[in-house]
């Protein structure tokens, strides 16, 4: 497992106030427990987690200050945001200098770098077979519900180098750094008889082996902050560019009427 940098835990606490997660509308949390690693009872089917939804919002900036914490926390080690300078998150998140220097800045960076991972290639090459790859626009280029998969659906596997593989990426090569948050799972499989009378396995459920340092509920909140922040630095602008389309929009039909208007005061005496 890759130790994560040691940064305050207290970060955006203290002058930006950082607000506690807000509570989930009642469809979410119902959906954050369908996701859960409770098994099933006997006369369940088995749990759809390719129909898991990150369901992030990146108009939230407590919920993308938060997953700048995790991100840097547990995910700058390895993965680099190329893309993104540290002014530029701090600007975007309002995230006060003070803080920034002190939290953020990995050392020998100054806020007008980007953001890049001190783990040598050579080295990342060594352990893990591959070089982890820039986490920039990973978001839009796989979408939020792969992220948001794929850290809910590590699971135990002796047989693979890590000890883990995952449902979403099968033999990932990334290690589950998350594990001691969410704790140990292992995959349960049923069998089930198909129409050409063969026997396959299914995935049934994710099992509890050693519960981590986090409730499910509380590391659901945790990935999908994570996955917000990353869809965040996949396209800065996107808040931004949503709300001015809708003004976009409504001046192109106003337009339209008007030329329809035009069109109509020409032509009305051709017959």
């Amino acid at each position: 497992m890759v130790k994560p940098i040691a940064l305050a835990l207290t970060l955006l606490a203290s002058s930006v106030a950082l607000a506690e997660a807000p509570e989930a509308p009642a469809a979410q949390q119902a959906g954050a427990q369908a996701s859960t690693a409770a098994a099933p009872s006997e006369a369940s089917k088995p749990v759809e987690w390719e129909k898991w939804r990150a369901h992030n919002s990146v108009s939230d900036p407590a919920s993308l200050q938060r997953g700048a914490r995790n991100f840097m926390n547990y995910c700058i080690g390895c993965h680099s945001i190329k893309y993104m300078r540290y002014q530029r998150m701090a600007v975007d998140l309002k995230i006060p200098t003070a803080v920034l220097e002190a939290n953020l800045l990995l050392p020998g960076a100054n806020s007008l770098d980007y953001i890049t991972s001190p783990m040598p290639a050579a080295e990342a090459q060594a352990w893990f077979g591959k070089v982890p790859p820039d986490l920039s626009l990973l978001a839009r280029s796989k979408g939020v519900d792969h992220i948001y998969r794929l850290f809910k659906t590590y699971y135990q596997d002796s047989s693979r180098p890590t000890g883990t593989d995952n449902l979403e990426y099968p033999q990932l090569a990334m290690p589950d750094v998350l594990s001691d948050l969410h704790g140990v799972q292992v995959a349960k499989y049923r069998e089930e008889k198909g129409a050409d009378g063969k026997i396959s396995k299914i995935f049934d459920h994710f099992e509890i082996v050693s519960p981590g340092n986090l409730t499910p509920e509380e590391y659901d909140a945790f990935v999908r902050d994570t996955v917000n922040f990353l869809d965040y630095v996949g396209e800065p602008a996107q808040v931004e560019r949503r709300s001015m389309g809708v003004w976009v929009v409504l001046f192109l039909l106003a337009l339209s009427a008007f030329a329809y208007l035009l069109k109509t005061e020409y032509w009305k005496d051709v017959h």
